[in-house]
């Protein structure tokens, strides 16, 4: 009986032993994947902005400029790329839309960011863009991977439709959870007009003709969540400005935005919440199980070897012999 259960226990040792490093390094990449369908939105501010107004082509002082950034995944674009790609894609379709104090708009940017399920690698296929503009992304948007590393990534600027690098600055703690803090600087930058101006039978073809410019330089950094390498909160300093031409009455450039741009504080609170919750998960795959199995895996076999050891111990009394039968003379 003893010998059944400590071959029973080596089995189940051999098992967890096993299981340890398939969930950490063949379940976590198929598992751990941005879903196809996610709809997530975050509202920023600009408080005491510098905004154009249109109406007289100066620059003034507003109270707030709010930005709504929403991404939807278009989960018909992602099977349609998926049956060439051959695996997991993500297709966001995103919308920033700008709006002043008086809740007109400013300016409403679309994008179609496309990228790999797991590691946030973009994806290039038909239908990549920004504000219509075909783009062909390198580097990551929106989202660091899974397990970021303490290093600069690559990361696409869709004002610019460049890359350029992000900088890792160090780690800190936001809101009780430690985050990587990663920061980017895109110098001035001539930058196209939106093709959504603000201002009715105004079009960026029409501004285009008085020789104006836009131009525009931030600042951009992010407090990352290395588990899950989901940003916690952002915020940039931004700046445009309209550069010569007709269109300023003389005048050499006039700002047409300028403000620090900050997350809400109620997005700020869902995001960490949810943040928190996912890295639970993620961790699941990449730690608490398979160093839990690992370890149950030696506890499992120093207790079989424990058994067997006592099965085959010296010293215990003899199995009782039959008797021999006496030898029977004539």
């Amino acid at each position: 009986m003893r010998r059944t259960t400590s071959l029973i226990l080596l089995a189940l040792a051999v098992f967890f032993t096993a299981l340890s490093p398939l969930l950490r390094w063949y379940a976590f990449p198929r598992l751990a994947k941005i879903p196809a369908n996610q709809y997530q939105d975050v509202v920023l501010e600009a408080k005491d902005a510098t905004l154009l107004d249109y109406g007289t082509m100066r620059a003034k002082k507003v109270p707030e400029v709010t930005i709504v950034q929403t991404l939807k995944g278009n989960v018909e674009a992602s099977d349609r790329i998926e049956r060439t790609a051959g695996k997991d894609v993500v297709v966001w379709d995103g919308l920033s839309y700008v709006r002043g104090p008086d809740g007109k708009m400013v300016s409403r940017i679309p994008e179609r960011y496309i990228f790999d399920a797991h590691s946030q690698e973009p994806v290039h296929a038909t239908g990549e863009m920004v504000d219509g503009d075909p783009v062909k992304r390198e580097g990551i948007e929106f989202k660091w991977p899974f397990l970021t590393e303490k290093r600069d990534y690559e990361y696409f600027d869709a004002q610019t439709r460049t890359t350029n690098p992000i900088h890792y600055e160090g780690t800190r703690t936001f809101r009780g959870v430690k985050v990587y803090y990663f920061e980017q600087t895109i110098p001035w930058t001539k930058v196209p007009f939106p093709k959504t101006m603000p201002v009715q039978g105004i079009t960026p073809e029409s501004v285009a003709r008085t020789g104006t410019t836009r131009w525009y330089t931030t600042v951009r950094r992010f407090w990352v969540e290395p588990v899950t390498g989901a940003p916690v909160y952002g915020e940039e300093i931004h700046k445009e400005e309209l550069r010569g031409g007709s269109l300023l009455g003389g005048r050499d450039r006039v700002t047409a935005f300028a403000g620090d741009v900050k997350m809400r504080e109620d997005y700020i609170e869902h995001t960490v919440a949810l943040v928190k919750h996912n890295r639970t998960i993620v961790l699941l795959l990449t730690s608490y199980l398979p160093w839990g199995f690992l370890t149950l895996g030696i506890v499992l076999l120093a207790l079989s070897l424990y058994l067997e050891a006592r099965g085959r111990r010296p010293g215990d009394p003899a199995p009782a012999r039959a008797a021999e039968p006496e030898p029977v003379s004539a």
